[in-house]
């Protein structure tokens, strides 16, 4: 193996992001409480969210339409406006949350940076992942950036043509089995697979445990040592 390029995800793998998520959706179940159970609340919010992907696109924007729909929805239009009110004012929380990186994603970017070239590849809304990327303080260590609208095999072939010398020289860390490790596998790359005990329903799939180009790390930190073993075992 001759690897060139690592890319990174951002949200849930080098910081935290779904948490606030949940708090969130928790908050929703407690505003709606009088019209719906919350088990069936959180099953109409996440059809909402699959509808709306391709009109909003991903992160906090999205997510709070989402749930303004769904409250409208399930209230039969019933829903005070000082609900919705509530809703617009927990997205606005969200999207200036403070960053908060995970263990050893510090330590670890810097310790690839400078031997490879790192790519930040994240999705969701432009203004809020330039904002986490400019509160994290990891910016200067990444050699480019890319915000894209999803994660695709296609997305990842162009990423590291542009940046790299292609995806079969390049390495996918994140969290995300559908959207860092699927679609980088089926680019030509390696995809590596970094849990994270929160991770959105949207964002499952199911490992590639036979596929000679994944691997699983339980954090970040073991990703230097595994670079090091797949570059002597070749």
């Amino acid at each position: 193996m001759t690897l060139t390029a690592i890319g990174f995800d951002a949200d849930d793998t080098l910081w935290h992001n779904e948490r606030f998520f949940q708090l969130t959706q928790a908050r929703f179940a407690e505003l709606l409480s009088a019209h719906v159970e919350a088990d069936h609340l959180a099953e109409r919010l996440e059809a909402a969210e699959r509808r709306n992907i391709a009109r909003y696109g991903f992160g906090v924007k999205g997510f709070v339409l989402s749930m303004i729909e769904t409250a409208i929805e399930v209230s039969e239009a019933r829903v005070p406006a000082s609900v919705i009110a509530e809703l617009i004012a927990a997205g606005h929380e969200m999207l200036e949350h403070p960053i908060e990186l995970l263990p050893h994603a510090r330590e670890t970017v810097e310790a690839l940076r400078g031997r490879f070239r790192l790519v930040l590849i994240t999705k969701g809304d432009l203004l809020d992942q330039e904002r986490k990327l400019a509160q994290s303080g990891l910016g200067e260590a990444f050699d480019a950036v890319e915000i894209v609208s999803d994660k695709r095999p296609e997305t990842y072939a162009a990423i590291f043509a542009r940046h790299a010398e292609g995806a079969a020289r390049a390495m996918m860390v994140g969290n995300s089995l559908r959207s860092d490790v699927v679609p980088m596998i089926r680019a030509g790359g390696w995809g590596v697979h970094v849990p994270h005990a929160l991770t959105w329903a949207l964002e499952h799939d199911t490992a590639p445990h036979d596929h000679p180009r994944f691997a699983e790390l339980p954090d970040l930190g073991d990703l230097p040592a595994l670079i090091t073993r797949l570059s002597t075992s070749s």
